[in-house]
């Protein structure tokens, strides 16, 4: 795979990587287990390069020595890792915790200085995109309350670093839905250019996963996020103008690039077709035995670019 300004070449084919083409990048939550037992950041940030990819998505709290007041000397190594290897920053994921205490939830005061906080720090890394992760108060993942206030707030200085805010679209809340209803409405009431939707590929799940992860009992797991919700590609069509960044969840492939879970032929199809050139940020969420995580990712990247030269005729 060789990587440039003019051409990407993957497998068999070649796309070109001017304005109308997919971008690739990936979450550092995919490599969960084995960052910083056996991958250093830099490390890491090598693995991405080496798929081609461009993108690296980070979580502030899980991924930043020393959050959220990192050293001048860990800025300067982020900043020297993304240009040794050609990344760029892309989506800054923060965690809002409206249950950040026992006897009461946070206020809107409160929200609004960590979102805040978080913004400056994602401008200080580079990033181009924000998801605020908001505590919910229902099983279908409706946010607190507080969140449309604590984001009104900070839409101002949002713009003035040129960061959209996008809260993520997860299972189990489908597209069709209130919650995704009322950030439209948002955006149509403040005309902003800097509030829109980040969908997690895990809402259009046709099949069950039996991945397992630590610290979720099985009743959580099967009601939750394992639960496909099958969301139709129209609900994506629907929705697109307002999406500005798409995080490829899935949970396993196989060696012959197939995923039995995630639909990608029609995902990538739909993306291509209506115009979508922003990021895939791939997203594992598999089973975190050692390694499994870098040989997932890579089986991704590689099923992705074969369905995307496939959708523009390459």
């Amino acid at each position: 795979m060789t990587r440039g300004h003019d051409t990407l070449t993957s497998g068999s084919g070649t796309l070109d990587s001017g304005h109308d083409t997919l971008k690739y990048g990936v979450s550092l939550y995919s490599y969960t287990g084995d960052m910083y037992t056996l991958l250093t950041l830099d490390d890491a940030m090598a693995e991405i390069a080496d798929l081609g990819a461009s993108g690296i998505e980070i979580l502030g709290e899980g991924n930043i020595s020393d959050y959220p007041t990192p050293s001048t000397r860990w800025i300067d190594d982020w900043h020297t890792g993304l240009e040794r290897h050609g990344l760029t920053a892309t989506n800054y994921g923060s965690w809002i915790d409206s249950r950040m205490w026992q006897h009461r939830d946070l206020t809107v005061d409160e929200g609004v200085t960590i979102l805040r906080r978080d913004l400056e720090l994602a401008s200080t890394l580079g990033f181009t995109t924000l998801r605020p992760k908001i505590g919910v108060i229902s099983m279908d993942l409706k946010p607190h309350p507080i969140w449309e206030a604590v984001i009104e707030r900070v839409l101002d200085r949002a713009a003035e670093l040129d960061i959209v805010i996008c809260p993520e679209i997860h299972a189990p809340t489908p597209i069709k839905h209130e919650v995704v209803d009322d950030y439209l409405a948002f955006i149509e009431r403040t005309g902003t250019d800097h509030f829109r939707l980040l969908i997690d590929t895990g809402v259009f799940q046709r099949a069950a996963t039996d991945a397992h992860h630590a610290g979720l009992d099985e009743e959580a797991q099967e009601a939750g996020w394992r639960r496909p919700l099958a969301v139709p590609m129209a609900d994506l069509v629907a929705v697109l103008p307002y999406v500005a960044f798409v995080q490829a969840k899935f949970f396993d492939i196989t060696e012959d690039l197939t995923d039995p879970h995630i639909p990608w032929q029609e995902i990538v199809t739909t993306l291509v077709e209506h115009g979508y050139t922003g990021y895939l940020s791939s997203e594992y969420e598999g089973d975190r035995i050692p390694y499994r995580s870098l040989e997932q990712v890579r089986r991704q990247h590689a099923l992705l670019r074969k369905l995307e030269r496939e959708a523009r005729g390459h």
